[in-house]
């Protein structure tokens, strides 16, 4: 395996920008979302986690229907376009209070839940919703496929070390990289438009990372599903485990981004969150053709100190740059008009209705 270490970061850079630019041109795509963060309770406590609350806090909770509804039509006020529906993993299968608290909504299952409320955004408005549950089973993604116009898991990481006691996904049932590779062959294999990508960071090794970039390609040869990488880089926080852990510098940031954009398909997107660095703009030379999810309305709720960028501002520095930032849809052209079973007939009949609303 070429490490791309012995290249100097210069030429990798400007090899990813000559795939991307010939590729997907010298437009940045920007899905506009509404952060919708359907339960903050999980299973799993990984250590640099500030999203997830143990059900005994006052601060732990399920949203409601009516809850949810007021923030996708406050979202569709501002233009948002993506209901983007995150929330912990399965905490009712460890946690009572958990359990008792989705009873109380009239369900046994997060999966079940975040269903029909997909089902009720896509009634009641001209959201699409992409859902962010995490590891699923084959019957999780064929209850979801329907009422979502795409999926979206991290792999985060291929190493098993950081399973080991002191590692940031010790006790982390879903975060054992074999049920998060599961996760990515089921929706190849149920052709749905899915989202995954790398956390870095947080003590994986170099050779790790290329691993798990040749692993999510090979996945995409395989079925052709994988509609965008995500490279998100790790921030400490003062109230996780890992606070004092050291955060990568933009160098080690941007010859991950190259490599990525080397080693996977062209086809495939290639995104890096632009909150989370203050020198994001540079990503833009590293080959990105995508910021993600941006709000202007609600906060990144797994990066609540992080503001989003103003997305004319975001635009108007791109423009300095010669690049051209332009909206889109959470799931991508390619998806929608292939006639490969991607999307249901309900997800087809809610784009057509929403592409009309796309900034020119």
């Amino acid at each position: 395996m070429n490490c791309f270490k012995k290249d100097s970061l210069t030429s990798l850079m400007a090899k990813a920008t000559e795939i991307r630019d010939v590729n997907w041109g010298r437009e940045v795509t920007y899905s506009r979302k509404v952060f919708i963060p359907l339960t903050n309770m999980c299973r799993d406590t990984c250590g640099y986690c500030t999203f997830v609350k143990h059900p005994d806090s006052p601060e732990a909770n399920i949203l409601t229907p009516d809850q949810v509804i007021k923030i996708v039509k406050s979202g569709e006020r501002k233009g948002c376009k993506e209901a983007l529906l995150s929330l912990g993993e399965k905490p009712e299968l460890r946690y009572e209070k958990a359990k008792d608290m989705l009873m109380m909504l009239g369900y046994d299952s997060m999966i079940d839940y975040l269903s029909d409320i997909c089902s009720l955004i896509l009634k009641n408005s001209s959201l699409l919703p992409h859902v962010n549950p995490g590891t699923m089973s084959e019957n999780d993604i064929k209850k979801l496929k329907p009422v979502s116009a795409s999926m979206g898991m991290m792999l985060e990481t291929i190493s098993k070390r950081l399973n080991q006691k002191n590692g940031p996904h010790y006790a982390c049932p879903d975060k054992v990289p074999i049920q998060r590779i599961r996760t990515l062959e089921r929706a190849g294999k149920y052709n749905v438009p899915f989202t995954t990508g790398l956390l870095i960071g947080i003590g994986e090794t170099w050779e790790e990372r290329l691993e798990a970039l040749y692993l999510i390609d090979e996945i995409h040869q395989k079925y052709g599903n994988i509609q965008e990488v995500i490279i998100q880089n790790f921030q400490p926080k003062p109230d996780i485990k890992m606070s004092n852990h050291k955060t990568l510098n933009i160098e080690e940031i941007l010859r991950t981004i190259s490599v990525a954009r080397i080693i996977l398909s062209p086809e495939i997107s290639l995104q890096a969150p632009p909150n989370l660095h203050s020198e994001h703009l540079s990503y833009l030379d590293a080959g990105i053709n995508d910021w993600g999810g941006i709000s202007p309305l609600t906060i990144d709720f797994i990066n609540p100190e992080m503001e989003w960028p103003e997305i004319n501002f975001l635009s108007k520095r791109m423009s300095v740059k010669g690049y051209i930032l332009k909206e889109r849809l959470t799931v991508y052209p390619k998806y929608v008009d292939e006639k490969k079973n991607f999307l249901s007939s309900e997800i087809r009949t809610q784009i057509s209705k929403m592409e009309t609303r796309i900034a020119c």
